[in-house]
């Protein structure tokens, strides 16, 4: 067949796994080694048609999928691959753009550039920030830390709440950095009175906590950050999207202050995997500490590159997706969404707040569903993998206060309020 063939039937597999999604197990329902070991142990001698690719897709790898797109994952925060992103995500591997320097794509930086303007517009952040895109936060956060202790030399310490994501953790043991944790509210939010910045390089502040979606208090750290020269950086990795809504922006008093912020697109504005995008307003302490242009990479052009505000040399022309995502949904699209998954999580709040035997785990600023049926940690426990075995929804939990608590959370561009229904009855059911 030719690659338009094959295209089509490509494009046709997707659509069609797109309207059937929401029909199969969210989680997958296979054994650890089944999916490999349905696969040959060596690769073939002579090509294959594409057409065994979509036929192994469908009889081997499908059933070891868990569906992200499903509108009833409801385990992490979402990753919602919508339709102009997907078809954008083809033109992006079609071009195959490698951005080590501004002229080996002078659109893929440029558009970056102005795509990271338009978002940043879009959130109500300041102007003039500089904005690039990673691949993940995790990477985004070691970004900024790296950045933070290249400008304060000899500062070998980051601060962050208790509840702060593990990537800072993981960035700092590969930074070499100290790693101290400040304490928390009832609500989960860093205790600003607890703030310890003694020999610290950064402090992160979290809007959106990964457990509870918690707000830490971000003004109050910024007057910290400012008063011992201490580098701030913003990880609203989940949250970030919903500054859209001009009615939430209260969450993110203090954000315009930091020195870098990381939003995942990916997450919550529908963009396909993977789209993290960090701003700061100090690009060239960015720049400082990752700029290293070997000979072979010297050009005459006077500009900055974005590999030099980077640990990676090559970037992938990420900046399309997430252009036509904005494009094709506009501001009042997003805000639609975004609107309508809080007002899901609340339905979901409200149900298990008003049913006997059930309580509440923390507050809800976004989407985030933190809850318990009422008993001990062993039988929440029992009851999340009651509901994940059944297939019909999949959710997550964390340990708040040293209790086993439930995660709901509600973010996918195709969940219903019958998929939250549905969620609702199958925890019921199990429960019972």
């Amino acid at each position: 067949m030719s690659f338009r063939e094959d295209g089509a039937a490509a494009l046709e597999w997707v659509a069609s796994y797109l309207e059937r999604v929401g029909e199969l197990p969210v989680l997958a329902q296979v054994e650890p080694g089944e999916i490999r070991s349905r696969l040959p142990a060596s690769p073939p001698e002579q090509a294959e048609p594409f057409t065994n690719v979509l036929r192994d897709l469908d009889d081997v790898l499908l059933p070891g999928l868990t569906h992200w797109q499903s509108p009833r994952f409801f385990a992490y925060f979402a990753s919602t691959a919508s339709e102009p992103g997907i078809l954008a995500e083809l033109l992006v591997a079609g071009l195959n753009q490698v951005g080590i320097l501004w002229r080996t794509s002078p659109a893929l930086q440029e558009l970056e550039e102005l795509t990271l303007d338009w978002l940043a517009q879009l959130l109500g952040l300041p102007s003039g920030l500089h904005g690039h895109i990673e691949d993940t936060a995790s990477t985004a956060t070691m970004t900024a830390l790296a950045a933070a202790r290249h400008a304060k030399p000899g500062a070998r310490v980051v601060v962050c709440s208790e509840h702060a994501h593990s990537s800072v953790e993981k960035a700092c043991r590969l930074l070499a950095l100290e790693l101290r944790r400040a304490p928390v509210d009832d609500a989960f939010r860093l205790r600003p009175s607890e703030l310890d910045l003694v020999g610290a390089c950064a402090v992160v502040a979290t809007v959106g906590t990964t457990s509870t979606s918690s707000v830490d208090p971000v003004a109050a750290i910024a007057d910290a950050a400012a008063r011992d020269g201490v580098w701030l950086h913003v990880d609203a990795a989940y949250a970030g999207s919903a500054a859209v809504c001009p009615e939430l922006r209260h969450h993110f008093a203090g954000w315009e202050r930091a020195d870098s912020i990381v939003v995942n697109p990916h997450k919550w504005l529908f963009t396909p995997m993977d789209c993290s995008t960090l701003w700061t307003r100090r690009p060239d302490d960015l720049r400082a500490a990752f700029s290293l242009v070997p000979e072979y990479l010297r050009v005459s052009e006077e500009v900055a590159s974005l590999s030099e505000y980077s640990p990676a040399l090559g970037r992938r022309f990420r900046a399309l997706k997430l252009w036509a995502v904005l494009r094709c949904y506009g501001r009042e699209g997003l805000q639609e969404r975004i609107r309508e998954a809080i007002r899901l999580a609340g339905l979901f709040e409200g149900w298990v707040r008003d049913e006997p035997g059930w309580e509440l785990a923390a507050p809800r600023p976004f989407s985030l569903v933190c809850f318990r049926r009422e008993g001990s940690d062993e039988e929440n426990e029992v009851l999340l993998e009651r509901v994940n075995a059944s297939g019909k929804i999949f959710l997550s939990h964390t340990k708040l206060n040293g209790r086993f608590a439930l995660r709901l959370a509600v973010g996918s561009a195709r969940t219903t309020e019958a998929d939250v229904r549905l969620a609702w009855g199958v925890l019921r059911r199990c429960a019972a």
